[in-house]
């Protein structure tokens, strides 16, 4: 047991002034610490007033981080108090700030594993230290080549590794000393990285070949038999590598990459839950995606599947799919397309003149969608008179502008709710607040991946399931798109992320259950409801030996 400073400084056992007069005698904590022992209540109590006293998004971040730091229990009981608050501070959009500056702003690891493609030779050893003796249930690991909205950002994107981490605590109760942000650095290009002295990661370009597969390959196995319960997450890989990694790793091993699989996820919770509202199906539906990269693809691929679930054939079901890009619209002769993009390409003598489509207005245009979904990062592209075009052909639109940061939103929810006369129903990749409109309040769905990730994650911890399935991430999207009020006017087509932790048990549940039916779980699971609530870790202070 560790003693003194070395207690202090370990953010999973420290409890700062809540050692209690016996375990500061125990362990070397006499006159080290103020005399008054407090409870964590009025601990966070203080530590709310300080957030409050900061004067901006960036200053509140840098405090709650430093908390993060020292004392990961404290930091859950007063993230577990102000979810809803401390999301848009401590992940995204507050997050994009901290990944900008991580280099110039470093000051402690934070527990994360920082590999580099140049020293295949230290992995073992890294994950060893990074983990010390703990054992680990989940990792996020990234290479940061793709953050959504802010694009390549080398080892700096180990940030979005640990937000991730601290969403899946946050929200369903994953015990943060079981959890491991990884960052594999595999270079970088973007030139003001390479021109920077301050940069941590590695001065060269991204390596992008057989070392760099070799080197992916050597890590998931290494930890998967290191860790043998494993449920690994891949986050922000670059388009190029994201879906041959999960296809590499999907029939293996428990893996999950959140821009495919739980983009698609919430976005098909979310329309589940528009069509709720407007009483429509989903066969009768004509999809227009808008930006065709690893989430846009990943989005389009899980709707396809669930076309494909309620009855359709793989023919009949991609006829309702298009994909615009920055080439236009997608045609199957193009020779620049991704395996994932061409599955859903078109024929160019579906058009009276296919050589107009280069634009998504001329596109709305053409073929009239019920949904239009934007993961493209080009602010304001769905104008008026886009939206206007495309509001006159459906009496509910579903519109999704789902790219982030704010600047980078396709368009305003107040904007589309005022150009569609309210009939739009609408969820964003941002928060939005409610918009009110000719009597009625309208409460904008996030379409977060916050609120499916965690559920899901605990879903396949708790079950100790060998693998993530097609059916497990379907129940994870109808047990979320199945919370919709429809009968209340302006009603979210999402769940509210004040609602976080309640829905993401419901979540966990469905998943447990399905992977029991399939028969993953490794072990003897009698009750799936009971396993996930075994499995929680709840932010109190426990009794040290």
């Amino acid at each position: 047991m560790k003693t003194g400073y070395d207690l202090l400084n370990d953010p999973f056992l420290n409890k700062g002034t809540a050692f209690t007069e016996e375990e500061r005698a125990k362990f070397g904590l006499v006159g080290i610490l103020p005399p008054v022992v407090q409870t964590i209540e009025l601990q966070a109590a203080q530590a709310y007033q300080n957030v409050e006293s900061k004067p901006n998004v960036s200053e509140k971040r840098h405090y709650l981080m430093n908390l993060f730091s020292r004392n990961r229990t404290l930091f859950y009981y007063l993230f577990s108090q102000h979810v809803k608050e401390f999301m848009p501070i401590v992940y995204d959009p507050g997050i994009a700030e901290s990944i900008r500056n991580y280099s110039e702003f470093f000051i402690t690891p934070q527990n994360a594993a920082y590999l580099s493609v140049d020293h295949p030779e230290t992995m073992e050893e890294s994950i060893k230290n990074a983990a010390e003796d703990r054992d680990i249930d989940l990792i996020v690991v990234t290479d940061a080549q793709a953050i959504l909205g802010i694009g390549d950002w080398g080892t700096n994107g180990v940030s979005i590794a640990t937000g991730k981490l601290m969403v899946y605590t946050a929200a369903a109760g994953i015990d943060p000393a079981r959890v491991l942000p990884v960052v594999i650095d595999a270079g970088t290009n973007r030139e003001s990285l390479l021109n920077d002295p301050l940069y941590l990661g590695l001065h060269h370009r991204r390596v992008d070949d057989d070392q760099y597969y070799a080197f992916v390959d050597r890590f998931v196995e290494l930890v998967e038999s290191r860790f043998p319960h494993l449920y690994l997450h891949f986050e922000d890989f670059g388009r190029g590598h994201a879906a041959a990694l999960l296809n590499r790793y999907v029939n293996k091993y428990p893996v999950f990459n959140d821009d495919i699989e739980g983009t698609g996820i919430i976005t098909l919770a979310g329309i589940l839950g528009a069509l709720k509202i407007s009483g429509q199906e989903l066969k009768d539906q004509t999809y227009l995606c808008f930006g065709a990269g690893t989430a846009g693809c990943g989005i389009v691929r899980r709707i396809f599947q669930e076309m494909v679930d309620q009855g359709l054939s793989e023919e009949e079901a991609k006829k309702h799919f298009y994909l615009v890009d920055r080439q236009g619209l997608l045609f199957e002769d193009m020779d620049d397309l991704t395996p994932e993009q061409r599955v859903f390409a078109r024929k160019r003598d579906e058009f009276a003149q296919p050589e107009t489509l280069t634009n998504l207005a001329a596109v709305v245009d053409a073929i009239h969608p019920t949904i239009l979904v934007g993961t493209s990062t080009q602010g304001g592209a769905f104008t008026e008179e886009i939206v206007r075009n495309m509001a006159a052909h459906t009496e509910r639109p579903i519109i999704f502008p789902l790219s982030n940061p704010t600047e980078l939103a396709e368009a305003k929810a107040s904007d589309l709710i005022r150009w569609t006369e309210g009939r739009a129903l609408v969820a964003t990749g941002i928060p939005s607040d409610p918009v009110s409109f000719r009597g009625v309040t309208y409460e904008i769905g996030q379409a977060n991946n916050a609120l499916i990730y965690p559920g899901l994650g605990l879903g396949v911890i708790s079950s100790d399931a060998r693998l993530l399935t097609d059916r497990m991430i379907s129940v994870a999207a109808h047990s979320i798109g199945g919370i919709v009020d429809a009968a209340k006017p302006g009603a979210a087509v999402l769940p509210p992320v004040s609602m976080l932790t309640q829905f993401s048990r419901d979540v966990a549940v469905a998943v447990a259950k399905e992977a029991i039916e399939e028969g993953l779980n490794r072990h003897p699971i009698a009750n799936a409801a009971q396993a996930v609530d075994e499995t929680k870790w709840t932010p109190v202070y426990r009794r040290l030996a």
